[in-house]
């Protein structure tokens, strides 16, 4: 067995798949120390800089001192904190306007927060519709559920799908912002296909949540999309800056992943600490900072696009189009994309190479993040060492 498995990282590593972890020693933020040495970093999801925001630190001080280090058992046994009621309370008066009555569930991870509501609502029965673009945790909930499913990667493939389903029960599942490429699914034809099929549309706004909409309210709001069908994933530990996520949906539906979903049921609850320093991170979100660190996100992705746009065409590389914080820049090989950030590595430029099979094959790129304390000057200097 060991002899096998070193032969296949030696065949990962001939591929230029090798993953290599960084040790940071700082905090996140644009400019950090990642293995002893001070970086630019373009490679965060703390959209919103809100990670080491002192209001949102002193919160996660306050509750450590109010409910302690941890939650000591799952939420169904005595885990289930006054912080963590609360949190759920606020996420789902604050994902009402999309979803009527919502009642929202908090999880550890968004992980598993996919992984609960993929399998609690697939099951035997029911078709599961997974988006061929779909986060690794949307893939792996659709294998593990017991339902049928079936892969599309256009509006048009599910609708044929959707027509030739004899499925009592169905289930659309698609991310809202596609983590890779940083555009939004067309969640608008996804609801009238789920309105006209009797289906429930699962979407994970993981990357959507506090950087789009109104009070960042998310895709969901972005787009102006109100209905009972929806059932809403968010992360916590990206525009939130602290850790989590959560599933809002109807009242009946949520209910359902309290009885039945197994990576709810059988984990700890996250610390109480962490629910308390949210609502924090929550109010910033919603209110005149969370307005004023969106809008310095769009002035440095258009920045941005402005200065990578003649240096794509000029050396073949692809820049697809992205109205929100993650911008790929698309090399093709993966040799090249690694060598590429290896150079901006030795400038002192963090920006990691994304390769298969987490893209696809000759898709290989520089996923560049965004944050809001990010400056115009910094982003200067990164399309400088590019060119």
């Amino acid at each position: 067995m060991l002899d096998y498995l070193q032969q296949q990282l030696r065949e990962r590593e001939a591929q230029a798949l090798t993953r290599v972890r960084r040790q940071a020693g700082t905090p996140t933020a644009p400019r950090q120390t990642i293995d002893g040495r001070p970086m630019l970093a373009f490679c965060s999801n703390d959209y919103l800089g809100l990670a080491q925001h002192p209001k949102v630190v002193a919160a996660l001080q306050e509750g450590a001192r109010r409910y302690g280090a941890g939650s000591g058992a799952s939420h169904l046994i005595s885990g289930h904190s006054v912080a963590h009621q609360q949190l759920e309370d606020r996420l789902a008066d604050f994902m009402a306007p999309c979803i009527p009555g919502a009642r929202a569930l908090s999880f550890s991870t968004g992980y598993m927060a996919n992984l609960a509501a993929v399998t609690a609502l697939g099951g035997e029965g029911t078709d599961v519709f997974s988006e061929r673009l779909n986060h690794a945790c949307l893939i792996d909930g659709a294998r593990l559920a017991r339902g049928r499913k079936q892969v599309f990667g256009s509006v048009d493939e599910l609708a044929e799908q959707l027509r030739a389903s004899t499925a009592p029960r169905k289930l659309i599942a698609t991310d809202a912002v596609f983590s890779m490429d940083g555009h939004l699914a067309p969640l608008a034809e996804l609801l009238a296909l789920a309105e006209r099929h009797d289906a429930l549309l699962l979407v994970d706004d993981a990357h959507g949540f506090g950087v789009l909409g109104p009070q960042g309210r998310g895709s969901l709001a972005h787009l102006g999309l109100r209905t009972e069908r929806l059932v809403l994933m968010g992360t916590l530990g990206k525009a939130a800056g602290v850790a989590g996520a959560f599933v809002a949906a109807h009242p009946v539906v949520v209910e359902w992943l309290v009885q039945t979903a197994r990576s709810y049921i059988f984990t700890t609850a996250a610390p109480p600490a962490l629910a308390h320093a949210l609502l924090t991170s929550l109010d910033l979100i919603e209110g005149k900072e969370g307005e004023r660190r969106r809008a310095q996100l769009e002035l440095l992705q258009a920045q941005l696009v402005d200065g990578l746009r003649p240096l794509a065409e000029a050396r073949g590389w692809q820049l697809p189009r992205s109205d929100t914080p993650i911008q790929p820049l698309i090399v093709g090989d993966n040799q090249a994309a690694l060598d590429l950030a290896a150079r901006l590595d030795a400038a002192g430029i963090r920006v990691p190479a994304i390769r298969p099979p987490t893209v696809a094959p000759g898709t290989a790129r520089l996923r560049i993040t965004l944050c809001a304390d990010h400056t115009t000057q910094d982003i200067d200097t990164l399309i400088a060492a590019l060119s």
